[in-house]
């Protein structure tokens, strides 16, 4: 009768001590593959890289002047052009910035601050009227990649006033609803409760 207690005692002993095992296994299990997700989660989110708010469009008329000196200031020549310049300017955000933690506990993205906009790129378009060489001062193709780059630093000195910069914050609501899509794929949560939220945007997220 001992020997049967004994081993009625053993079994259940054994089977407690299995399942102890078993559901240790499976919360390391658990805990490793949550926080598997939160860094693939976080790299994703980051791989989005640069995210485009706005664009604009921006035709400028661009005088270049250039005066080469010869012979101790002796002899000068110009070279000069009307140069219509034509670009695109993208703004948006480098969404590398964010702010983000993970909770594997709550399985949720903290979003802590969201990035200021900036400029991602201007694409110009330089058309050249009314060019003028001078006699040992000519444009050359070294020209060519000084004034695209000059064109592109006008046209970014323009950005400021033209209003962009306004808009593409408008529009960073929109930025957080990207974040919080891919956040939601693998069925986390993204709180943004520490970002400060106008009443109205407020309303967007929640419809």
């Amino acid at each position: 009768m001992d020997d049967v207690l004994d081993a009625i005692l053993g079994l259940i002993l054994g089977a407690v001590l299995m399942y102890w095992l078993f559901s240790l296994f499976r919360r390391k299990k658990n805990k490793e593959l949550t926080e598997r997700q939160s860094t693939v989660l976080l790299d994703k989110i980051r791989n989005v890289a640069k995210l485009v708010s706005v664009e604009g469009d921006f035709a400028e008329i661009y005088h270049y002047e250039n005066t080469k000196e010869r012979f101790m200031s002796l002899f000068s020549s110009k070279k000069k052009a009307l140069i219509v310049i034509k670009a695109r300017a993208q703004i948006g955000y480098d969404l590398k910035k964010l702010d983000l933690k993970a909770d594997t506990n709550g399985k949720k993205i903290i979003l802590k601050n969201f990035p200021e906009p900036e400029i991602l790129s201007i694409e110009p378009e330089l058309q050249f009227y009314d060019i003028k060489n001078g006699l040992f001062n000519s444009f050359s193709p070294k020209d060519m990649t000084q004034l695209n780059a000059e064109a592109k630093e006008h046209i970014k000195q323009k950005i400021p006033e033209s209003g962009l910069m306004d808009s593409a914050r408008k529009e960073a609501l929109q930025a957080v609803l990207v974040v919080e899509k891919i956040v939601e794929t693998i069925g986390w949560t993204l709180d943004y409760s520490a970002l400060e939220i106008s009443e109205s945007d407020q309303k967007l997220l929640e419809s």
